[in-house]
């Protein structure tokens, strides 16, 4: 088992930045993919970004790039979310989860979920 909290969420304005974190205890983190999701108000959950095990690549959906940045600490079995230049529309809760899977951009490949952050993006 592999037990997931996110924190970090809040509200901000428009333009501003927030770093998300998603620390992990159980089985070694560090065996692992980490991937971000968020869900917005009435919309289905969406992949946002992903990481592999050791950190060495990294994989973001289009509308974050150059906006986003996915990291992970293994010593620290934590994984980073940080987001620039931030927009009403990036408003949602953001979910990180594990994976030893590929397919990173679907949500069934993660095993194990976090309870998720709550981010606001005010105008």
């Amino acid at each position: 088992q592999v037990q997931l909290v996110e924190s970090g969420g809040g509200l901000v304005q428009a333009g501003g930045s927030l770093r998300l974190s998603c620390a992990a205890s159980g089985r070694t983190f560090s065996n692992y993919a980490v991937g971000w999701f968020r869900q917005a108000p009435g919309k289905e959950r969406e992949f946002v970004a992903a990481i592999n095990w050791s950190g060495s690549f990294t994989y973001l959906t289009d509308s974050v790039k150059g906006r986003f940045t996915i990291s992970r600490d293994n010593a620290k079995n934590t994984v980073y979310l940080q987001m620039n230049s931030l927009k009403p529309e990036d408003t949602a809760v953001y979910y990180c989860a594990a994976t030893n899977g590929r397919t990173w951009d679907r949500q069934t490949t993660y095993d194990y979920w976090g309870q998720g952050t709550q981010v606001t993006v005010s105008s």
